[in-house]
């Protein structure tokens, strides 16, 4: 299964309120590349550590409030990745601070946490990490789409400006395209992109049928 099926599945299987902060994620963070990588690097290390944390922890965790318990951790072990993003480049942070202040909330209402009681410590951490790893390939995906196009530009975190330009025009392009740029260009994109993952589906669905 390739990453943006995984991601698909996975929005598949969690109620719409869930949705809300992933889909929030996407247009705030697939704006430019450099956004798209400082939260794809949050998404594994709030995943993978805060995975690790709960099974090493586990047999210290209360009965009650256990989900309580577990947003503070994921939003502990977020504000590390922030604190050290701010050593690195104090403006990158304070750009990337809304979107990587979602991912625990995200990773709660993804059920991730409440797996570790079904699968091994190795089978849930690859699976944290894999999960995290899907969502960051579709947050890179749609950055190297909208950045070029919306913007005429292409970007990587850090420096001064909390960018590094690889490239970029001044240029006036069509209204269609830097549409693109937007939020409302982002959700056009998740149109598109579900669109094509149930054409795959459905042909796989066909052709297992007629198997």
């Amino acid at each position: 299964m390739t990453g943006i099926s995984r991601c698909f599945v996975l929005i598949r299987k969690i109620s719409p309120a869930a949705i809300l902060p992933g889909c929030c994620l996407l247009i705030i963070s697939s704006g430019r590349l450099s956004h798209a990588l400082t939260a794809a690097g949050a998404l594994i290390w709030v995943y993978g550590l805060t995975t690790l944390v709960i099974y090493a922890a586990a047999k210290f965790f209360p009965r009650h409030g256990r989900t309580l318990l577990i947003s503070f951790l994921a939003s502990f072990v977020a504000a590390v990745y922030l604190f050290i993003l701010w050593l690195v480049s104090p403006v990158c942070a304070l750009e990337s601070f809304f979107a990587v202040s979602l991912i625990p909330v995200f990773y709660i209402s993804s059920g991730e946490s409440k797996r570790f009681n079904a699968l091994s410590a190795e089978d849930s951490f690859f699976s944290s990490f894999f999960e995290a790893l899907s969502l960051g390939v579709l947050l890179l995906a749609f950055a190297l789409i909208r950045e070029p196009l919306g913007f005429v530009s292409l970007s990587l975190p850090g420096g001064l400006q909390g960018s590094v330009m690889l490239f970029s025009f001044d240029m006036e392009s069509f209204l269609p395209v830097q549409l693109i740029g937007s939020s409302a260009g982002a959700l056009i994109l998740l149109g598109y992109f579900w669109a094509l993952y149930k054409h795959i589906n459905k042909n796989q669905n066909g052709d297992k049928d007629a198997g």
